[in-house]
């Protein structure tokens, strides 16, 4: 992970995690948020490189600015599941950052990304002092927990179609598509689509086959087309 020095890009990147119209901190006096440009510290992070690591305690709020990010939690067996997909302009890490606890979760980036990291002392002095600032951050972590509920239900109920179906549906959402307004905007590897839809690599690989045959989809290497948006809902709604 490699910090990043010049001014501007500084500048350039805290401006886009602090001044955007979804940030928690848009709301902030003007100089509220020219101290968090001048605290923050914002890094390069390549593809496979670990942003945090389940058990580590956090070192300041993480925004991920560019990129895209994968968190996984190890399970029983030692095996990875994906539990959140992140996507900029956005804040991850910050249920044990508020929490003051260890991670619970890995952060992995999926690719070349860039992460905006702020001081403790000072957002939880903003936090403290300002109760609309604090209101958000509830409404935030509300949000993330009403996602992870409903996760929860579909990954211990659905059968294997419908878990692979919906994972497709949450990276659409999450990241959108390419120009032709149907290539997913991600590319995972087998494994990583496995493990978002908790089920094997073997398991992951025979459903995209079956959908690839079905017309549901189109593969190609990591990329995947949806082919037929009403039916790959269907698949999913009906489990």
């Amino acid at each position: 992970m490699r910090t990043i020095k010049e001014k501007e890009a500084r500048d350039e990147y805290c401006t886009s995690c602090i001044e955007g119209p979804n940030s928690l901190f848009g709301e902030l006096d003007e100089d509220t948020k020219s101290l968090l440009k001048q605290t923050a510290v914002c890094k390069s992070v390549k593809k496979g490189e670990r942003v945090y690591e389940e058990g580590n305690s956090p070192r300041g709020l993480i925004c991920l600015i560019s990129g895209k990010v994968k968190i996984t939690k190890k399970g029983v067996s030692g095996r990875a599941q994906i539990v959140r997909m992140a996507k900029p302009v956005g804040f991850i890490g910050y249920r044990a950052f508020f929490a003051e606890e260890n991670h619970i979760a890995t952060a992995e980036a999926i690719e070349d990304s860039i992460i905006c990291v702020m001081k403790t002392e000072l957002v939880f002095g903003i936090a403290r002092s300002n109760s609309h600032f604090a209101m958000k951050i509830i409404r935030a972590l509300a949000t993330d927990l009403g996602f992870s509920n409903r996760r929860t239900v579909t990954l211990t109920q659905k059968h294997i179609r419908g878990r692979l179906a919906e994972s497709l549906l949450v990276l659409r959402e999450t990241y959108g598509c390419e120009k032709d307004e149907a290539t997913l905007k991600v590319r995972l590897s087998r494994e990583d689509l496995a493990n978002l839809s908790n089920m094997t690599t073997s398991n992951a690989i025979r459903v995209l086959s079956q959908f690839a045959s079905e017309g549901v989809i189109a593969l190609r290497g990591k990329e995947i087309k949806v082919l037929d948006m009403d039916l790959l809902e269907r698949i999913s709604y009906l489990g």
